[in-house]
């Protein structure tokens, strides 16, 4: 899929934040549980978050230029850390709302249709988070995978939410919703956590994922047991880009031609383990010692 294609999907979230933040406001203001108002608040920061993503997506899609040559990629790492940051800022604001409440509680009204309202509001979140987390996860889009956890998240604090609304119904214990508002407020605050340090660590340039790495030194490993060496190796990924880098190591009697077609060989491989790969290679004779001296990440 074209990477300028995934907007769809943050306009589909865009939609759902909309939809979501009018059926939670409407059952706050049935029910006037801050539990649910929690919720609404949450949707609000979903709407942000939907909103940036699209920006950021749009900037991703670009292709390289003469001041961006590797591209534009690493714009997801800024939606992502912006949706932490304002998950964060909603979490502070749920707790204030709590206290507040727990202080001086008041009572619940319409339960009934409040709780009904807010499942379909949950349902909603649920079936779109799927969608993008299937997506994302395909295209290496971070941003689309934030979102989706995200949403998985709310859904799941939407749940201790309802829950906590009913038993307040059924108990009359009138401040067990803000106390359920403030678990909620701290989960939300973990998910905030986690989406920042992801998009610390992709802006840090962080190499490739395990699994990744394991297969590109699979490949290399099985040209060292043929004679071809190997060194510097490097990898790093920048939002749904690989770039790997490495030194191949040769017989210096081989011709310029043959080590050419060897290296052109190995890149294609290598392109196999990941989408969306950029190899380098450099060629070097196994013989000269010069050529063990880079062998640290820092020569």
């Amino acid at each position: 899929m074209n990477r300028l294609a995934l907007r769809r999907y943050a306009w589909l979230s865009i939609a759902t934040a909309l939809a979501t933040i009018f059926l939670r406001s409407l059952a706050y203001l049935l029910t006037g549980s801050v539990g649910l108002l929690s919720d609404a608040i949450e949707s609000l920061v979903n709407l942000a978050g939907a909103m940036m993503a699209l920006v950021m997506l749009t900037i991703a899609a670009r292709p390289p230029d003469e001041e961006h040559p590797f591209g534009y990629s690493k714009a997801e790492y800024f939606a992502s850390g912006v949706e932490g940051g304002l998950i964060l800022i909603a979490a502070i604001s749920i707790s204030y709302t709590a206290i507040k409440r727990f202080i001086m509680p008041q009572p619940i009204e319409q339960t009934g249709a409040g709780i009904v309202v807010s499942v379909i509001a949950s349902l909603i979140n649920f079936a779109v988070a799927r969608i993008l987390l299937k997506v994302g996860k395909e295209h290496h889009s971070i941003t689309l995978e934030a979102d989706a956890h995200h949403l998985m998240t709310d859904v799941w604090t939407s749940i201790g939410v309802v829950a906590g609304v009913a038993l307040v119904a059924i108990s009359g214990w009138q401040r067990l919703d803000p106390a359920i508002a403030l678990i909620v407020a701290a989960n939300i605050i973990w998910t905030g956590f986690q989406l920042m340090r992801r998009s610390t660590l992709g802006l840090m340039d962080t190499a490739m994922p395990k699994e990744e790495r394991d297969a590109v030194q699979t490949i290399l490993e099985n040209y060292r047991a043929q004679g071809i060496g190997y060194h510097a190796l490097r990898t790093r990924q920048a939002g749904a880009r690989r770039f790997i880098t490495v030194h191949i190591l040769v017989p210096g009697k081989w011709t310029v031609q043959r080590g050419h077609e060897l290296l052109e060989k190995i890149e294609n491989e290598l392109r196999q383990c990941a989408s969306n790969v950029t190899v380098l290679t450099h060629l070097e004779p196994i013989e000269d010692p010069v050529s063990f001296a880079d062998i640290d990440l820092d020569r």
